[in-house]
């Protein structure tokens, strides 16, 4: 998986690390990312830090992530976004589902 992930010391949060392109070759394995192990996480960081590129298909699998945890998940977040990725998120209004710093 070329996706990284890591878990809090607490098993509480997830954050899962996104490459520089996030598009639609990512679908199968950004899943894998927070379905793979059942555990006890409450939050969800996706860490975008080196994130370049995201096209409609990357937000389309933040949204379906969005959808699938919310029953156990109560914070979903988005962070350290570069500017052209920030921009796309705003757009998006994807704050009014994700925090994001």
């Amino acid at each position: 998986m070329s996706l990284d992930r890591e878990y809090s010391d607490d098993g509480k949060t997830l954050t899962i690390f996104v490459e520089e392109k996030f598009d639609y070759t990512k679908v199968q394995e950004f899943r894998l990312a927070y379905t793979a192990e059942p555990t006890d996480f409450t939050c969800i960081v996706i860490n975008l830090q080196k994130t370049e590129y995201m096209d409609s298909s990357a937000l389309g699998m933040l949204l379906n992530m969005h959808k699938t945890l919310s029953d156990k998940v109560s914070q979903f977040k988005i962070e350290q976004c570069r500017p052209q990725v920030l921009k796309i998120l705003q757009i998006a209004r994807f704050d009014k589902k994700f925090q994001i710093a």
